[in-house]
């Protein structure tokens, strides 16, 4: 039944990922291709509208993903699946605080688990990237494209306000506009 595999696949999805939604791209990528869910430019329109909505990006991710492929019951299993190992680790840490706060084994294993996450949120960059900028495959075609120029000139100067601080919601609106703009005004997106 595919409200069970929903949750069931977004359970595992959040009790195998530490570091965030981000970090959960790479697993939420591979679910959601290995079940046949969603196309990857789907996927990638789901993430930026999960991005540029309120509340956390792994919930709004997984309603996304359960409302397409089941429906309002598909949104609150996947949303389900997706919170409920948090918050089963969250009440066990809760409770146990004072003795993880001094163990040596928690220490060097967050230790461990900050550059794997780090690791994990590139893949998702580079995987996400080739499909922004490269949608019909990589080859000398998409040179010729005035949309790759526009998807590369939007990305930098994103990258710019989003290195000198600028208000991520301002990110997030200025590139709407601009996509819009374009899209209206020279038809390329």
């Amino acid at each position: 039944m595919i409200f069970i595999k929903l949750f069931l696949t977004f359970f595992k999805i959040g009790i195998l990922t530490f570091g965030g939604g981000y970090a959960m791209l790479p697993l939420i990528q591979e679910e959601v291709a290995a079940h046949g869910w969603l196309t990857s430019e789907e996927l990638i329109n789901f993430i930026a509208v999960s991005e540029s909505t309120p509340g956390p990006f792994a919930v709004n991710i997984s309603t996304y993903v359960g409302m397409t492929v089941g429906g309002i019951l598909g949104a609150v299993c996947a949303t389900l699946g997706v919170a409920a190992p948090s918050f089963i680790v969250i009440l066990i840490v809760a409770k146990c605080y004072e003795k993880f706060r001094s163990s040596k084994i928690v220490s060097g294993c967050m230790s461990g688990l900050k550059p794997a996450v780090v690791g994990l949120i590139g893949a998702a960059v580079v995987s996400l990237g080739i499909t922004v900028f490269f949608p019909n495959g990589i080859g000398v075609d998409v040179f010729k494209d005035a949309a790759f120029y526009l998807s590369l000139a939007i990305f930098a100067v994103m990258s710019v306000l989003a290195f000198k601080k600028a208000h991520p919601i301002l990110i997030i609106c200025l590139s709407a506009v601009v996509g819009i703009a374009a899209g209206y005004c020279f038809h390329i997106i």
